[in-house]
């Protein structure tokens, strides 16, 4: 008997979300679904999925930076990004991240369950159109400027620019208060950002917050 691929699945939209449980269930075993960034890497750690089905634009942790920290806590499970960017920097930004699959939403009714069973089988999958050649090249290029914060520093950035106070980031990421306010103050170094509104700008083009 063929043991089925235990599946996470996360999105923020509720619809959205039902959705792709319903679709994935039929030739899946969903072990859960989760609405926001930092509970999918906690249900990541606690059950260990072989695949997670996850939305690029989470709150609380964005998809890209969950993927890292997945990757850490629960290195056997592979993460399919859904995603509306076809940028080569978000593309090559994922993969450096760890994730095993790029796939467009436009395309996931069709081709979701393909890129699982691809991914499975330790397959890279990447939306069809998008050059799996030019995104080696992105990855290899050694020019590609590397983002000056850390993973930490980007957790906290997204929060904050969530509109969350200083102790509800600490609550949050389990640190104290002044540990996120040296964050804040490291990271307005870093990007030279002289106010909030700036670094709240900031976050919104990187696409950490809408």
């Amino acid at each position: 008997m063929t043991v089925q691929p235990r599946v996470l699945v996360a999105d923020d939209h509720r619809a959205m979300l039902d959705t792709l449980v319903r679709m994935l269930s039929r030739d899946f075993d969903v072990v859960a679904a989760v609405m926001d960034g930092v509970a999918v890497v906690t249900k990541a750690e606690q059950l260990e999925p072989d695949l997670l089905v996850m939305d690029i634009a989470m709150p609380g942790l964005n998809g890209i930076d969950a993927a890292r920290a997945i990757l850490r806590a629960s290195p056997d499970t592979r993460t399919i990004l859904l995603t509306v960017h076809e940028e080569h920097e978000y593309i090559v930004e994922a993969l450096r991240a760890g994730v095993s699959g790029y796939l467009l939403k436009t395309k996931a009714a069709s081709d979701l369950v393909r890129a699982i069973k691809e991914v499975s089988q330790g397959a890279l999958y990447i939306s069809p159109g998008m050059s799996r050649d030019l995104l080696k090249s992105f990855v290899d290029n050694k020019e590609v400027k590397a983002d000056p914060l850390s993973p930490r520093e980007r957790e906290v950035l997204q929060l904050i620019a969530e509109g969350k106070s200083m102790k509800e980031v600490g609550s949050i990421l389990q640190i104290s208060t002044a540990t996120v306010a040296f964050h804040k103050y490291r990271i307005m170094e870093q990007l030279h950002i002289k106010t909030s509104a700036e670094l709240i700008r900031f976050a919104v083009h990187q696409h950490l917050v809408s």
